[in-house]
């Protein structure tokens, strides 16, 4: 445990990627209270695993706050009061702070039809317990990166027959050269990939819909709160990730609006959350020590999927995010994959130490 002298309070929201580093980050000069409902840390790149294998992706709290003396709350955050800065938890209880961290994240958006069939990236659990009963007919809904992963690891592992629909082109993001791998990946996997094609979970003629075809940031509390939101529904922030209209609140993760001079507007991703939240921390913590706050500087390298757990591409972007044509494919890209997502809980434990 951090025993040198605290200055201020800072109270981190959330306890994905983005706040547990900006919990840990902070903690180093400031009394931190981290304001999560769940015990655990969840690798949500990882929820394709759980749903093909029943993968453990989680990894308790206490031992990466303890040795920084953060204090968990383990309640779910209802509300914000910036006048008095305080945050209202579904326990009945009120937390008092000097700066806020605002990292709750993402959702998949709600595609209605809820009628037993169809199931997202966070109700990979229950996904997992509905496929043991297959074998049957599957759909992946999206074509993004994490459409890919799930469609390539359900195919590969699950026993069951899937599809994969995406109103563009599988890929969006990836080089030509990139995304012919992808397809001949699903296709040597015998997934069903239909491009150009709009699709709700009513029209699927499947038995289950995995639906993964866009994000929504979890800014509804910030939103009650006043603080402004950019016309995605995410917190605009300044270089610093202060938001614009309350400098007092830090944001980061999916929930922000982040960006930088060399990549712009920042993705919801894993690999733009840790250094975010690392950011925003250290800025809210130096902020109350008298230090200096420092802008976020990011710029992308590349990204990075699973093609099941024997194929895989790595694709070199430039530092907008925009793709080249240097892709790494096959066995050798699904170790390095293998090997930047579990650096992830490594970066987290480095900075709990």
């Amino acid at each position: 445990m951090n025993t040198t002298a605290k200055s201020g309070r800072v109270l981190v929201l959330g306890a994905g990627y983005g706040g547990l580093m900006a919990a840990l980050r902070a903690a180093d000069t400031a009394a931190v209270t981290l304001v999560d409902p769940s015990s655990d840390f969840t690798e949500r790149v990882r929820g394709h695993e759980l749903a093909a294998g029943g993968t453990r992706i989680t990894h308790e709290l206490a031992p990466l706050l303890r040795r920084k003396g953060v204090t968990h709350v383990a309640a779910r955050a209802t509300g914000i009061d910036l006048d008095s800065r305080t945050v209202r938890t579904d326990d009945g209880a009120e937390h008092p702070y000097d700066r806020l961290v605002y990292a709750l994240g993402s959702r998949t958006r709600d595609p209605g039809g809820h009628d037993g069939r169809v199931f997202t990236p966070e109700t990979a659990t229950y996904l997992h317990k509905r496929l043991a009963d297959g074998p049957g007919r599957l759909v992946v809904v999206g074509g993004g990166l994490t459409g890919i992963e799930t469609a390539a690891e359900l195919a590969e592992r699950s026993g069951w027959r899937v599809g994969l629909t995406t109103a563009g082109e599988v890929g969006p993001s990836l080089s030509g050269k990139g995304r012919a791998h992808v397809r001949d990946v699903l296709g040597r996997l015998g997934v069903d990939l239909r491009e150009g094609a709009e699709v709700t979970p009513a029209d699927a003629d499947t038995d289950v819909v995995v639906w993964t075809a866009s994000m929504s940031p979890a800014t509804e509390l910030a939103s009650r709160a006043g603080l402004t939101l950019g016309a995605d529904g995410r917190i605009v922030v300044d270089e610093y990730l202060r938001s614009v209209s309350h400098p007092d609140v830090y944001a980061a993760g999916d929930a922000a609006a982040a960006w930088s001079p060399d990549a712009g507007a920042l993705r919801m991703a894993c690999a733009t959350a840790l250094p975010a939240g690392t950011r925003a921390g250290r800025n809210a913590a130096a902020e109350l020590s008298g230090g200096r706050a420092r802008p976020l500087r990011y710029r992308y390298q590349l990204q990075c999927l699973s093609l099941g757990r024997h194929d895989g591409l790595v694709q070199r972007v430039r530092g907008d995010d925009s793709p080249t044509d240097l892709v790494v494919r096959g066995r050798l890209a699904a170790t390095v994959k293998e090997q930047i997502v579990l650096s992830t809980v490594r970066v987290l434990r480095m900075a709990a130490r």
